[in-house]
């Protein structure tokens, strides 16, 4: 059974940096994409990011140039590195991984 572990949200100023982490356990590592989503309140769930076991990556436009994806294979994790954070980054924001969802870590970055 696979199951997904998010951590690194909290709140942070517009203008600062976090870190979040999803650490996959069960199944096998690497056989889909890892994917970023986040849901704001009251909105629909949107992609943040991706990347690949080969480490392609790709950003929705909203993040792009200010976040950044990565993976490491031997540790079975995701990361996603979010920089220059804006109001709009506030949300909950979810690991994807082949069928399966995290529980969610909230983010809340004031102005």
């Amino acid at each position: 059974q696979v199951q997904l572990a998010e951590s690194g949200g909290g709140s942070v100023q517009a203008g600062g940096s976090l870190r979040l982490s999803c650490v996959i356990s069960g199944g096998t590592f690497g056989a889909y994409p890892v994917w970023w989503y986040r849901q704001a309140p009251g909105k629909q769930r949107e992609l943040v990011a991706s990347v690949t076991m080969g480490g392609d990556t790709n950003y929705a436009d909203p993040v792009r140039g200010r976040f950044t994806i990565s993976r490491d294979i031997t540790r079975k994790a995701v990361y996603l590195q979010m920089t220059s954070l804006k109001p709009g980054d506030t949300a909950v924001y979810y690991c994807h991984y082949g069928a399966d969802w995290g529980q969610g870590t909230q983010v809340i970055v004031s102005s």
